[in-house]
C-alpha cells in the first residue's frame, strides 16, 4: 500500500484530495437518485473543453483519444480508453480513484471501422448492470458514432440528457477547488510579472509564446493556450491563434497577450494585458479604458441570484454607448476544469449566479487603430465579486 501511494505522489504533480472527489460523487449521486438515473455516461478527448472526465476521476482526457466514463448511482466507475494487449488498460489503477473497472479497445477515430468499439464496451457494462435509465453528460463532446451505437443497441433503455444535472454541481466550487483556482491565477500573475523580460524587440511572436509556455509548465500548468500578437502604433494588436504568431516584434510595438492555461491541479483561469515597447498610443489607452470600465461594470453585477443574461445585456449597452459593437458571442463565462464552462453570459443561459462560482470577464473594445481586452477571473461571493488575479489593470510600458 505504501508503495502505491509513493508512486502516485511521484507521478501526479497536484492530485486532488480524495475528500473532494467523494464530495462530488455524493452530490451527483444524490441528484441522480432524485431523477431515478441509474448511470451517467460521459466522453471527452481533450483538456481544454473536456472537463467531465477529469471532474469525476481527477484524470484528464487528452490528445484526441476519447475516454469514456460510466458513473453508476450504486457502484464505482468504469473507464474505457484506447489501448490493447500487451499493455494493460490505462490509466494506471493507482492514478484514478473511484474506478473499479478499466477497459481498453484499440479504436482510432481516423479508422472508421473502429468507431463503435468503445461504445460496444459501454453497452456491455450497461446491459450487465441492467440499467434502465442512462444519463448522457456532455453530448456535444461525445462522438456521433458512440452515441448512435448506444441508441441503437440499448433498446428499452431510456437515454436522457443529464448535463445540467452535473453542471449545476460542477459550477459551484468547493474550498478545495478554490485553493487550486487561486494557485492558477497566482501562477499567471507570476508569468505576467516576468513579461518585461520576455517581450523584447527582435523576438518573434512564437518565441514569446514558447517562453511563456515553458514558464507556465515550470510553475505547474498542464495545458497552455496562448493567444497573442504585436503591431506598431496606430494598428490593432488582437489576440491571435498560435498558427499566425509569426511576426517579429519591433521597437515601439504594442504586444497583447492572452494566456488561458491550467494551473496545478488542472483548473483554468485566464488573463489578458498589453505591453508597449515605447509610449502607449492614445488610441490604445482609450480602448483600454472602455474595456476596463466594462469589466468593472460586469464585476459590480456579480451577485448570487443574478441572471447572467442581464449582466451580458448591461455590458453590451455600455459598450454600444461608448461606440463599440455589441458582443455577439459572450463577454464572460464560468471556468474550472473547462476553459469555458457554464454559466455562459448570454441571453439563453438558464443558470443563475451562485456564491463560489468562478467567472472570467473579458469585454472587448477595439477600432481600426487599437485593440484592448481587459480579462481577469472573479469569484462570486455573497458580498459581491472578488478579483482573483492581482496583476495591475493597466497598459504596461517597457523601456527598451
Amino acid at each position: 500500500m505504501n508503495q502505491t501511494i509513493t508512486v502516485a505522489q511521484q507521478r501526479i504533480r497536484a492530485p486532488l484530495p480524495t475528500r473532494e472527489l467523494e464530495r462530488r460523487w455524493a452530490a451527483v449521486r444524490k441528484a441522480m437518485r432524485a431523477e431515478e438515473i441509474d448511470v451517467l455516461v460521459m466522453q471527452n478527448d481533450n483538456q481544454f473543453l473536456g472537463g467531465y472526465v477529469r471532474y469525476f476521476t481527477d484524470f484528464p482526457a487528452r490528445t484526441a483519444y476519447p475516454v469514456t466514463v460510466l458513473f453508476p448511482a450504486n457502484d464505482e466507475m468504469t473507464m474505457i480508453s484506447h489501448g490493447g494487449p500487451p499493455k494493460p488498460p490505462g490509466p494506471p489503477a493507482w492514478a484514478v480513484r473511484g474506478v473499479k473497472t478499466r477497459l481498453a479497445r484499440p479504436y482510432f477515430r481516423t479508422a472508421f471501422y473502429t468507431n463503435s468499439w468503445d461504445a460496444e464496451e459501454a453497452v456491455k457494462v450497461i446491459r450487465e448492470r441492467n440499467d434502465r435509465k442512462v444519463g448522457i453528460v456532455g453530448m456535444g463532446a461525445m462522438g456521433a458514432a458512440f452515441y448512435a451505437y448506444l441508441k441503437e443497441n440499448l433498446k428499452g433503455v431510456q437515454l436522457v440528457e443529464a448535463s445540467d444535472l452535473v453542471d449545476r454541481i460542477k459550477a459551484v466550487k468547493s474550498d478545495d477547488e478554490l485553493a487550486y483556482i487561486r494557485r492558477s491565477a497566482a501562477t499567471q500573475d507570476m508569468v505576467f510579472a516576468a513579461m518585461p523580460t520576455i517581450v523584447r524587440p527582435g523576438k518573434w511572436e512564437y518565441q514569446v509564446r514558447g517562453e511563456v509556455a515553458r514558464m507556465l509548465m515550470d510553475l505547474g500548468s498542464e495545458e497552455e493556450l496562448i493567444r497573442l500578437s504585436s503591431a506598431p502604433p496606430g494598428q490593432p494588436a488582437p489576440t491571435m491563434e498560435p498558427f499566425v504568431q509569426n511576426r517579429q516584434i519591433q521597437p515601439g510595438d504594442q504586444v497583447c497577450v492572452l494566456i488561458e492555461p491550467t494551473g496545478p491541479g488542472g483548473f483554468y483561469t485566464e488573463i489578458t494585458r498589453t505591453w508597449c515597447l515605447g509610449e502607449a498610443p492614445r488610441e490604445l489607452l482609450e480602448m483600454w479604458d472602455i474595456s476596463l470600465q466594462a469589466q468593472k461594470l460586469a464585476a459590480s453585477l456579480l451577485k448570487p441570484g443574478v441572471r447572467t443574461g442581464d449582466v451580458f445585456q448591461k455590458v453590451n449597452e455600455f459598450l454600444v454607448a461608448k461606440g463599440q459593437i455589441a458582443e455577439g458571442r459572450t463577454n464572460a463565462h464560468g471556468q474550472g476544469y473547462d476553459l469555458v464552462e457554464r454559466p455562459l453570459f448570454n441571453m439563453e443561459e438558464p443558470m443563475r449566479l451562485e456564491a463560489n462560482m468562478v467567472v472570467a470577464l473579458h469585454p472587448l473594445a477595439s477600432n481600426q487603430k487599437a485593440f484592448a481586452l481587459c480579462c481577469d477571473d472573479y469569484l462570486v461571493t455573497d458580498g459581491g465579486a472578488e478579483r482573483l488575479h492581482k496583476t495591475p489593470q493597466e497598459v504596461f510600458v517597457i523601456n527598451c
